[in-house]
């Protein structure tokens, strides 16, 4: 039996090009697709564009999780479960990597008796976070080299589900549309994303797809995600092609780069008018004087709902991507912070 991506009882999270309901499109991490149903097997088709990096979905089976490697690209029908037992089982297929590469989904297949059931509302919280591969979860699995420079790695350590956005989501019991990529900085010309034509969040952040190489640009319509908290993350690829920030604070690009962040905070504001606004970095190494300057564009903004939060071991906790016991203490510490906020935050936009 096929069950097609436009099944009623289908559900999805994050942001996807449902342009073609038949043929929805995956682009960011964390995106997902959820079935329960009966029967003993269970397929995913799909179709990959790649960029970069080899390229995987991940997907998790009645609380057991796994991951496929895809072709380049075309179309491929991926085993995700097989001699399960009776009764009702549920599966997420989900986008463990960035804009390294588009997935198209093309339905479930499973057994030709199987029947697909209705699942149980996603959370009413929802949270939308804008940032790097530290947000993205990229490398997150390579747990041995916590604290350390990454390993020689292809894509396989990667996984959205294992980043400290999508951990806080889940210690929060909030949707979340994790609008992240590996290597964005603020402002196009900076960063390592896109090289040598490097993309910032600026050109970024209002997009469904936003990387040319992989298809036409498109934009994304904010009525359809209402998020009640946004967390901005970035500032720590935008010290490349040179850390203008640490060698002098007050210099030209130093005081450009902070009046386009509060711009592009005002921004966000104009689009979310109720929504609290977190600004922040990561504890992946940089230097002091980027959140110095979060921290002043903060004070200068004057708004009650914007706040900039600082990890522990912010800019200092290690020198390679964020693995999974370093973004689950990360999460703990967000999660807390956003919980001491109080259950106001959490109610939908009036007026």
């Amino acid at each position: 039996m096929l069950v097609y991506p436009d099944d009623k009882n289908l559900q999805y999270s994050g942001r996807i090009d449902f342009d073609d309901a038949k043929h929805p499109k995956l682009v960011y991490p964390c995106s997902y697709v959820k079935i329960k149903f009966t029967g003993s097997s269970l397929k995913a088709v799909v179709e990959n564009k790649r960029s970069c990096w080899d390229n995987y979905m991940g997907y998790i089976v009645d609380g057991r999780q796994g991951k496929k490697l895809l072709p380049p690209s075309g179309k491929i029908t991926l085993e995700l479960a097989n001699g399960l037992g009776g009764g009702e089982h549920t599966a997420m297929l989900f986008k463990r990597m960035d804009s390294c590469h588009v997935v198209t989904f093309h339905g479930f297949m499973a057994d030709g008796c199987a029947k697909v059931c209705a699942l149980p509302p996603k959370p009413e919280r929802k949270i939308e976070v804008y940032g790097d591969s530290v947000s993205a979860g990229e490398v997150s699995e390579a747990v041995d080299y916590a604290g350390l420079p990454d390993p020689e790695n292809n894509g396989e350590f990667s996984n959205s589900f294992y980043s400290y956005a999508w951990m806080t989501a889940r210690k929060l019991n909030a949707q979340i549309h994790d609008v992240a990529q590996g290597g964005v900085a603020l402002l196009d010309g900076t960063g390592w994303f896109a090289a040598p034509d490097y993309i910032g969040m600026e050109n970024v952040y209002d997009k469904i797809e936003y990387f040319p190489e992989l298809g036409p640009v498109k934009q994304w319509d904010f009525n359809l995600y209402r998020p009640h908290v946004v967390i901005i993350a970035i500032g720590q690829n935008d010290n490349h092609p040179e850390d203008y920030m640490k060698e002098d604070y007050n210099c030209e690009k130093a005081v450009k780069w902070r009046a386009h962040y509060k711009a592009f905070v005002r921004k966000i504001r104009s689009i979310y008018p109720k929504a609290v606004i977190i600004l922040a970095t990561t504890i992946l190494e940089h230097d002091r004087s980027w959140d110095d300057s979060i921290e002043q564009v903060t004070r200068e903004l004057n708004d009650k709902k914007v706040c900039h939060f600082m990890y522990t071991a912010n800019g200092c906790g290690t020198k390679g991507h964020i693995r999974i016991p370093e973004a689950d203490k990360m999460s703990d510490e967000l999660a807390g912070f956003i919980g001491s906020l109080g259950e106001d935050i959490w109610h939908d936009e009036k007026g």
